[in-house]
């Protein structure tokens, strides 16, 4: 489990959430609600042979009630009843999930970055 001090405050995001890669602001402060829960996130580089995705159990999430919420964030086909979702910028992720069924976005602390 990460240490969320640094970047909640009541429940909510205190810092803006930025891509990793290219600094692209995604959520503006006090955007998303903290959630602690584990849910799977497919690794962002697979191996060329692998026929179904590796995954990484994540815990933290910022979740996001509407997904016009969001500053900056691209969204895959649909696989299933989620899309999971990139960086608008560079393309890069998955930063997160959206479920389809409850609208509602999920992006992963451990993926992005607090300024």
């Amino acid at each position: 489990m990460l240490d969320t001090s640094s970047v909640v405050s009541e429940g909510q995001n205190k810092c803006a959430v930025k891509c990793p890669h290219c600094d692209s602001q995604i959520l503006s402060v006090k955007s998303a609600a903290l959630l602690s829960e584990a849910h799977p996130l497919p690794n962002p580089t697979q191996p060329k042979e692998q026929h179904s995705p590796i995954t990484e159990d994540l815990a933290e999430w910022w979740v996001v009630e509407d997904m016009f919420t969001f500053d900056n964030i691209g969204f895959s086909h649909t696989v299933g009843t989620t899309k999971y979702l990139v960086c608008a910028d560079c393309e890069r992720g998955p930063l997160g999930w959206h479920d389809n069924t409850s609208k509602k976005s999920y992006v992963a602390l451990a993926r992005v970055k607090h300024v």
